[in-house]
């Protein structure tokens, strides 16, 4: 705490604004600039863990029962981090200090139980009484009875209808793989399969949940209750006829549609990365090879399996499973960040770190690979970077915009092409409305959210406000020598206009949540030279100020995400939001402003000996209200990158203005 000793000698004022001292705020950048440094692997990239709810480590167990693939050893050590999880009344939740929620209850209960915990032991007691509260296990949502029906524990009947026949489907058809997300359809192609063919889990120790539920799955009626709009209801009505016309489709066509099937996520495993480099499209993908007897030893399902043992993180007493994993995000932010801290330096062992970053990632950059995305632009050339080591098929437009920027901030030309091919790539991306979806273009087709599989609502890729932010934010830095992106940087700002909130604040797609789309606008903003006396902007400032905490920090919690009236706010400050709401206000001018000081005094005084900050706090979703993340790597460098940008605003520019004065 030496940095908090030399700005506050009196301990009894750490919670007011005092002048800070430049040269305590150095000590803290080399600090932590030297930890994120060290942190760096030898190829050049960054990647840090990525930790999601306890479906996934969850779902690793069941994977190891339905296959008889048991690894005791790794599952007790799965067990043993899942029991470390509960809630103190016994359920759950899909992100840490959340509510418990019902399906990851059941998914944790069901491995614990296939690891050999006994239904007595405290931690499945409280979880079945939680269980049988909330209704019992006909309560779960569709992923969670998909399962359960797999393991014999429901009758199919209690899934949607999701029969490998939509490989046959015409794309004018109401529905078509290629009108859902990447993510969406590298997880329904091969669970079709196993759906269509009804397969059954391994199981060798035949344990089943039976005593989660109220009344005995084969009678339950209300599977479906909570499809409650009248499309909703009409669909699942053509789904239930669909179920039972199912015996009447003609082998021949079955067998067609399952060859597609296996041929189009065939073609997408991705080898060592998986297929869509996500864990649940690899297991189902793994499942499917077992079922259609590809044999254990041959090399591509032992590269699928390997892929998926990639994402474990094992540790001496404990393991979980990351749902993917984000070098290049994390690499992208990581350059940034030392880019700012460098600003004025030119420190030689930063000046290295960052070389060998850009060309790493240079490396990586997807040029003519083939990719679903071409669905929607068949004519636009390739230069997208994805999100993971490798996933041809699915460059990120989020990850591109900030690797871009990144390589321009450079000002090597040796990435002139990369960042040539990027501009392009990112501008023919832009969907009709004028902003921009993670993955795809004009994935839009809001009415498949009613379908009975999309119970969690994000069977989409539509544009958002966060992800816009960042394509403007790189398309400015191109227009000049590209004068025809401006229409599409107009038209992106049309787009984010109308997306702004009441309040001023800006949704966060990809990151929790109104801090973070806010933070991402104003970058967009300021890097498209909006004034920074624009109402928009200047009604923003005033909601982030609104904000702050009384000890200078920031916070949001994922429930922001289920109850827009609590946006922006939680009970603790974090440093993640602290360094975004700083970032925020710089790019709207604020540098002077008592609250952006506020703030970074916050970052100072709860900086860690090691150079670090740490959140306990979940901070990004996978789908809001559904799924939720823990990128560990948010507490590490945005603060670092709020504390270098407020010092190069504050003390470096008035001092070269203070220069060119003089002079």
């Amino acid at each position: 705490m030496l940095i908090k000793n030399l700005l506050y000698p009196n301990q009894d004022a750490i919670d007011t604004v005092v002048p800070l001292s430049a040269s305590a705020l150095e000590a803290a950048i080399e600090l932590a600039k030297i930890q994120l440094l060290g942190l760096q692997n030898q190829q050049g990239f960054w990647v840090f863990e990525l930790e999601a709810d306890c479906t996934i480590p969850a779902e690793y167990i069941l994977m190891m029962h339905y296959l008889d693939e048991i690894d005791p050893v790794l599952q007790s050590k799965i067990a043993n981090f899942l029991r470390g999880q509960q809630n103190p009344d016994g359920s759950y939740p899909l992100y840490k200090g959340g509510a418990g929620d019902i399906s990851c209850t059941i998914k944790v209960y069901y491995a614990l139980k296939l690891a050999g915990d006994d239904i007595l032991s405290p931690t499945l007691l409280m979880a079945g009484e939680w269980i049988r509260a909330q209704g019992g296990a006909a309560q779960a949502n569709v992923f969670t009875r998909i399962m359960l029906a797999m393991f014999e524990q429901v009758p199919w009947r209690a899934t949607p209808f999701l029969p490998v026949e939509i490989m046959l489907l015409p794309k004018w058809f109401p529905f078509h793989i290629d009108k859902v997300s990447y993510w969406s359809r590298t997880v329904m192609v091969p669970l079709s399969i196993l759906c269509s063919y009804k397969v059954k889990a391994r199981n060798p120790g035949k344990i089943g949940v039976s005593e989660l539920f109220l009344i005995p799955p084969d009678q339950e009626k209300n599977y479906f209750s909570h499809v409650k709009t009248p499309l909703g209801k009409a669909i699942l009505l053509l789904d239930r006829l669909g179920q039972r016309l199912e015996s009447f489709i003609p082998d021949g066509i079955r067998r067609k549609a399952t060859a597609k099937a296996h041929n189009w996520f065939m073609a997408r495993l991705n080898g060592i990365d998986g297929l869509g480099a996500i864990f649940t499209a690899m297991v189902s993908a793994y499942e499917v090879m077992d079922y259609l007897g590809v044999p254990a030893d041959d090399p591509q399902r032992q590269i699928a399996r390997a892929a998926i043992d990639k994402l474990l993180v094992v540790k001496h007493d404990s393991a979980y499973c990351q749902p993917c994993v984000s070098p290049i995000w994390d690499t992208g932010l990581a350059a940034l960040t030392l880019q700012e801290v460098d600003h004025q330096a030119s420190d030689p062992q930063t000046q290295q770190a960052l070389a060998t970053a850009l060309h790493w990632l240079a490396g990586k950059q997807l040029r003519d690979e083939p990719g679903d995305w071409q669905i929607q632009r068949p004519h636009l050339a390739g230069g997208g970077w994805a999100f993971q080591f490798g996933n041809s098929y699915y460059p990120d437009v989020d990850d591109t915009a900030v690797v871009a920027v990144a390589m321009l901030q450079a000002h090597d030309q040796i990435f002139a092409e990369n960042i040539q091919r990027a501009g392009v790539w990112i501008a023919g991306m832009q969907s009709r409305n004028g902003g921009y979806g993670a993955f795809d273009a004009d994935n839009t087709s809001y009415y498949l959210n009613q379908i009975p599989f999309a119970d969690h609502g994000a069977l989409l890729d539509p544009p958002t406000a966060d992800v816009s932010g960042r394509c403007m934010m790189l398309l400015s830095q191109l227009v000049k020598q590209n004068p025809q992106y401006q229409a599409i940087i107009d038209k992106c700002i049309a787009y984010l206009r109308a997306q702004q909130e009441n309040d001023g604040s800006w949704f966060g797609r990809w990151g929790t949540n109104y801090i973070y789309g806010t933070w991402s606008v104003l970058y967009g903003y300021e890097a498209a030279g909006i004034p920074r006396n624009d109402p928009g902007i200047q009604k923003a400032v005033i909601w982030l100020k609104s904000k702050q905490h009384s000890d200078g920090g920031w916070g949001e919690d994922n429930l922001s995400y289920h109850d827009a009236s609590v946006r922006g706010e939680a009970d603790t400050s974090t440093a993640f939001h602290t360094a975004l709401a700083i970032l925020a206000l710089l790019s709207a001018g604020e540098t002077q402003s008592p609250a952006v000081e506020s703030g970074v005094q916050h970052l100072l005084k709860t900086q860690q000996a090691d150079g670090f900050w740490h959140d306990d706090s979940f901070n990004a979703p996978g789908f809001p209200k559904f799924f939720y993340l823990k990128y560990h790597g948010y507490d590490k460098f945005f603060p670092l990158w709020a504390l270098a940008r407020y010092r190069n605003q504050r003390f470096v520019k008035v001092a070269e203005e203070m220069q060119h004065d003089g002079s």
